[in-house]
């Protein structure tokens, strides 16, 4: 190419970019300059090629050559084969010819680094040769100087970057040859680095010495670079050829110099999350893995010495300095502590510093140990014989046979060295740092949780971490405890008669309680069987909780929040009960007792009283689930009490709800036909009242009839906890279902099994259907033209639906407390008429969906007893006018059980219908709003959001999150649909064979129709289109979520395509599908799913091409493809029969031929860490620079101040 037009192309280029870079630029010019220099990346290679070499000269500004690397690095990335063998090699001296120009001391540091990925990259794409030339010439331009050196550094950081970052493009033999090329170069690589860290780390001090501070921070710059290239060896390189050319001992001296430490750590941490490896000496390994335990003790050690010596001495650097070292041994320990087992005395040591690091005030340090001791305490068997072969080991210092033990074998080990005092310290910490926001005087001395720590984990998994550990060491040492959390317990109690307490009381009560309830947990109903335990420990345990027990019996707390606490702490018992059953009397007679103190008033603006009661009520449902059949004689006595206190008027519907509730739980451990006994005394009443044709008559002949309910607020909160209660029973009863994937349909037989509701769903759900549709019609014409004001705002969302919708948490104020929360039995004081109607409303449809899923999971027993038209015409009648809110509910509740429960001979009769008028609106009304986002920037929705305070853009935020939880329900439903179970009638791909086969082999759909949901489905054109409408729209709508859901969907359209004779299911497959889901893949939210979605547009071409020529149209349709790109792909895929490098090959083909717009594949990149890599043994002559053991080398070593 001749010399002006590149530099006329290179002008133009510096133009652009210095236009994007500047902010005094319009949007437009901006715009234009950012589209030209896309157009020179996707341009001639060779023309780009030239043009990026001259932006990265020295005559450019800073911000000019950055672009220009970028642009480099951009062609070897993605357009390195376009280059002919000569080219390419030519671009690679040009490329090595550029670190002469950035070893300057002015340089930027980013040029720097930017030049040694670029030489880098070029090195991976061209493989093993280019190295092996290359390495001399680094070797010697790092002896040049401080600077050449870093330099030297960086590019040997960044060469095995695709071994330790998961690339897709470097799968298969180009990854495994540049694996095999860096190992063989180890011998040449591991010891220059060890130098360059020598020389340059005493250079330095030498320098600061001399108060030559410009050359001093020059070679620590060379220092911190080999360390992040040592770090990147780490992850992979052999562990025992990282000790033999002295980088751990290296990395060990410099943990000691501030400047340093952290990077050195850094090493360490890596080191340490290895496994041992199979294939290598294990002596070895583990000498090597010896010595960094050593190392990392005595840094350990020193930090505690200061620490108790000189607490105020202690900066915040050298706190993260010492998490840092904390981390690495919770790693090393974790994952090695088999190399120092066969030393008693240093296991012993390891695990004081590690109960030190718990014990520490220091939140960050503590929380690191924490994942310490959870994974060396966790004992998945109980085989004491092999942990006391194991304490023989330590006392005759037997160290051969510690490489033959295994992992499950050295945490027995670890666990016999582990004594009653450490479990017990373990434990005292453990109680203490239960809350986040606890003050009270015995976590004085602790830094509690803090937010710091909020990007590692959030307090409620910190929280769960902790209760994991109290459990495990509960199932292995019960009786210290138990004894522990009562000792907690009587701490935070205080004096027990005190009437009130403070907020910071109140917390530490709270967590002793959470730590009660993980104790009992562990030990009464956990993992190790309670009726095994020798009858000593069983005495002590039993001893310990009847006193603990007798104490909170004995509380004569009366004030709301204080009532809670107690209830919980005899929640927190449960279990206990179920082994010592003659305390479940007193323990009722208690929660009575306590129920009853507690007056009932409707003026208390906080509900404090209220909901106490209700959660002593909750208490009897918790602790039935927890004793199991401890409660069953005790039945009657309850029940007599419960019609005594509401004959009095002293128990509130919702209260009364919740012990029913319990009657279920505890007569669910009874049996079947004990709880169709009790089922039928707590329906009776109900029946009686619910069946009646007056109410229905007069209130649910019309919506108009609505309105009266409303006027009488006792009656229609009746009706809710009625409704409720039908919920309660239909959740409570029967035996535990399976809440994974839907199950295969089951056939026309009647089952064995009979849910104990079965009896009563005939006579529940039809006021139901009828109340349902009712309230659905409040919301069409014209019927809301003789609406009133208050019914019309009450239709508006409530208080707690915006801020769910906002993900605001706050407390909800008087007039704002959802039904469900059960403190509603009738309209309370000073609330106002529109919230009473509105927090009724929405109540009755949480419910009443819930109650119709439930009942269909009961499957024959309900869609054999319901006629389905009448369940169709209320649920959908008016769904049309329907809120997204209610939509979504709907679908969510009712509609996906449906679903997944309708019997195979039913589909038709049920789901077919049931689903054409919801996909039909459904689709229109997603359509609409999603345009609107996208096109106008908002969401528009029917809801009404109702009166809000605060910025428009609330209000904008809601109906967005409105419109992208419907359009996930609704891609669930095209999940339910396709999931195998209901669709085991069709064939694997696999089974379907190549896609020439002949069209005779081809079955009808309708042959399918009995045993694949979704092709049942395509039967029906009105229900089907719209289905199929969604699945092609949603990829072009940026809600990744919804992208995940309906990915099954079009796998099993496919699937249909491939197997049947359906020509419009093949065309819509074979062009629309297939085009959809190529532009989805230009969504970058969708990457993290792009394999999926790659893996589909595989499936269409392999096996829809030679049937239909829409697959090769689409593609060809792109804009950078050619007839040749398309004809080679083919002969790629001809030469494989694993998906996997078919995916590949779509994979590259696809960026391709959109000119790598495909972001959603650009952006895809993960971590593979590679634990070890195997080495062949090597000559003595393939070895460069010192082969001498660690203990002989110089200069770190003795400058080492460890």
């Amino acid at each position: 190419m001749a010399a002006d037009p590149a530099a006329a192309a290179a002008a133009s280029a510096a133009a652009a970019i210095s236009a994007v870079m500047d902010w005094r630029s319009s949007p437009d010019a901006r715009a234009a300059a950012f589209a030209y220099l896309e157009s020179v990346k996707s341009g001639d290679v060779r023309a780009l090629a030239s043009t990026s070499f001259l932006l990265v000269r020295k005559d450019h500004t800073s911000e000019i050559r950055l672009h220009g690397f970028k642009m480099l690095q951009h062609l070897v990335r993605l357009r390195w084969e376009e280059l002919s063998a000569a080219e390419r090699n030519e671009f690679a001296n040009l490329t090595i010819n550029l670190i002469s120009d950035v070893v300057a001391p002015q340089e930027v540091w980013a040029l720097k680094s930017q030049t040694a990925a670029l030489v880098a990259e070029v090195v991976r794409r061209e493989g093993v040769a280019l190295l092996n030339t290359l390495l001399p010439t680094i070797v010697s331009l790092s002896n040049s100087g401080p600077i050449e050196a870093e330099l030297v550094a960086m590019i040997l950081r960044w060469l095995p970057e695709d071994i330790t970052v998961h690339n897709e493009d470097l799968e298969g033999d180009r990854r495994r040859s540049l694996l095999r090329g860096l190992t063989e170069s180890l011998p040449q690589i591991l010891p220059l680095l060890y130098s360059l860290l020598e020389k340059h780390f005493v250079a330095a001090l030498s320098e600061h010495t001399n108060q030559q501070m410009d050359l001093a921070r020059q070679h620590a710059g060379t220092v911190t670079a080999v360390l992040n290239a040592v770090n990147a060896y780490a992850e992979w390189a052999p562990v025992t050829d990282l000790a033999k050319y002295g980088l751990i001992h290296g990395c060990g001296s410099l943990l000691s110099y501030s400047d340093f430490r952290l990077h050195a750590c850094e090493f360490f941490k890596v080191i340490c999350q290895r496994k041992r490896p199979l294939d290598v000496a294990v002596a070895e390994y583990d000498a090597a893995m010896c010595n960094i335990f050593q190392v990392l003790m005595n840094i350990s050690q020193q930090f505690f010495t200061r620490s108790g010596m000189q607490p105020s001495s202690i900066d915040e650097s050298e706190y993260e300095f010492a998490a840092c070292v904390c981390e690495t041994m919770v790693a090393l320990g974790s994952s090695n502590m088999q190399c120092i087992l066969a030393d008693g005395a240093r296991t012993f040591q390891f695990l004081q510093q590690m109960l030190e690091y718990y014990q520490h005030y220091k939140i960050a340090l503590h929380f690191q140990s924490l994942l310490f001791w959870l994974v060396v305490l966790r004992e998945p068997s109980k085989a004491k014989s092999v942990a006391r072969a194991s304490v023989d080991n330590f006392a005759a210092g037997n160290s051969s046979s510690t490489g033959d033990l295994s992992t499950e074998k050295e945490k027995k080990g670890v666990s016999v060295l582990v004594t009653d005092e450490i479990y017990s310290t373990i434990l005292d910490v453990s109680f203490k740092r239960m809350l986040k926001n606890s003050g009270s005087a015995s976590c004085g001395l602790l830094e509690l949780w803090s937010e710091e720590l909020e990007g590692k984990s959030d307090f409620c998994n910190y929280r769960t971490k902790l209760l994991d550990l109290i459990k495990v060491i509960s199932s292995q040492r019960p009786v210290i405890a138990a004894a522990s959390v009562v000792q907690r317990i009587n701490v935070v109690f205080g004096d027990a008669n005190q009437a009130t307490k403070t907020p910071q009381d109140l917390d530490a009560m709270e967590g002793a309680q959470l730590g009660l309830e993980a104790v009992v947990t562990a030990v009464f109903d956990g993992s190790v069987d309670y009726g095994k335990t020798d009858l000593e420990t069983k005495s002590q345990l039993h001893k310990i909780f009847e006193g603990l027990l007798q104490q909170l019996l004995s509380l004569k707390w009366t004030e709301p929040t204080l009532v809670v606490i107690h209830g919980h702490y005899l929640d927190a018992l449960g279990p206990f009960l179920r082994y010592y059953p003659d305390a479940v009397a007193s323990v009722v007679n208690k929660l009575f007792e306590l129920l009853t103190s507690l007056p009932i008033t409707f003026q208390d603006p906080s509900n404090n009283s209220r909901l106490a009661r209700l959660q002593i009520c909750s208490s009897f449902i918790r602790i039935s689930r927890a004793a199991d059949k401890a409660l069953l004689p005790h039945m009657k006595n309850i029940a007599d009490t419960m019609g005594y206190l509401q004959a009095e008027g002293r128990l509130l519907r919702g209260e009364h709800n919740h012990l029913c509730e319990a009657f279920l739980v505890m007569a669910s451990s009874a049996g079947i036909q004990e709880q169709q006994e009790v089922l039928a005394w707590l329906l009776e009443p109900l029946n009686k009242m619910w069946t009646q044709v007056e109410w229905q008559t007069a209130y649910l002949s019309d919506p108009s009839g609505l309105t009266n309910m409303f006027a009488d607020s006792q009656f229609m909160w009746s009706i809710y906890h009625t409704v409720t209660f039908f919920e309660k029973a239909l959740k409570r009863s029967g035996t535990k279902k399976s809440t994974t994937t839907p199950q295969p349909p089951t056939t026309t037989a009647v089952p064995a099994y009979l849910h104990p509701m079965s009896s009563h769903v005939a006579w529940i759900l039809p006021p139901l259907l009828r109340l349902l549709r009712c309230i659905h019609a409040l919301w069409s014409e014209p019927f809301t033209q003789s609406q009133t004001v208050e019914i019309r705002a009450a239709k508006s969302m409530t208080i707690a639906e915006q801020a769910s919708l906002l993900g605001e948490t706050g407390k909800l104020t008087k007039g704002q407390v959802a039904p469900a929360d059960g403190l509603l039995d009738v309209q309370r004081d000073g609330e106002s008429k529109e919230n009473n109607i509105k927090n009724w409303l929405r109540g009755i449809r949480d419910s009443g969906y819930n109650v119709l899923g439930l009942a269909a999971t009961l499957g024959e027993a309900f869609f054999r007893c319901m006629e389905g038209s009448s369940v169709i015409l209320a649920l959908t009648e008016n769904v049309q006018v329907m809120e997204f809110r209610h939509l979504r509910q709907l679908i969510h509740l009712a509609i996906i059980p449906f679903v997944k429960y309708c019997p195979a001979d039913l589909w038709q009769l049920w789901l077919v219908n049931l689903l054409q008028p919801l996909f039909v609106h459904c689709q229109q009304a997603l359509h609409y709003s999603w345009s609107s986002l996208l096109h106008e920037g908002r969401a528009k929705v029917p809801d009404s959001i109702g009166n809000l305070s605060g910025s428009e853009l609330k209000v904008e935020v809601m109906e967005e999150k409105l419109l992208r939880d419907l359009t996930r329900e609704v891609c669930s439903v095209l999940w339910a649909l396709a999931s195998p179970g209901l669709n085991s009638g069709l064939p694997s791909l696999e089974q379907l064979g190549p896609s020439n086969r002949m069209d005779s082999s081809l079955k009808n759909l309708e042959s399918f129709a009995s045993s694949s949901l979704t092709g049942s489905l395509m039967l029906h054109i009105g229900t089907a289109l719209p289905a199929l409408r969604i699945s092609v729209e949603v990829f072009t709508w940026t809600d990744s979520d919804a992208v995940t859901k309906v990915i099954p969907f079009c796998g099993a359209l496919i699937h249909l395509a491939v197997a049947s004779n359906q020509d419009e299911l093949r065309q819509f497959v074979a062009k629309d599908l297939f085009s959809s889901i190529i532009q989805g893949l230009s969504i970058e939210s969708n990457s993290i799913m792009s394999a999926e979605l790659v893996g589909l547009c595989r499936e269409i071409y392999v096996y829809l091409s030679d049937r239909d020529p829409a697959p090769r149209q689409v593609l060809l349709s792109l804009p950078h493809i050619k007839q040749e790109d398309l004809l080679a792909f083919d002969d790629s895929l001809s030469k494989t029969a694993s998906p996997k490098e078919q995916k590949q090959h779509m994979r590259s083909l696809l960026l391709l031929a959109t000119g790598n717009k495909l972001r959603a594949l650009a952006a895809q990149k993960t971590t593979n860490v590679i634990t070890n890599v195997t080495t062949r043994n090597r000559s003595s002559t393939a070895h460069h620079g010192s082969s001498a053991e660690e203990d002989g080398h110089i200069g770190l070593a003795t400058l080492s101040s460890t």
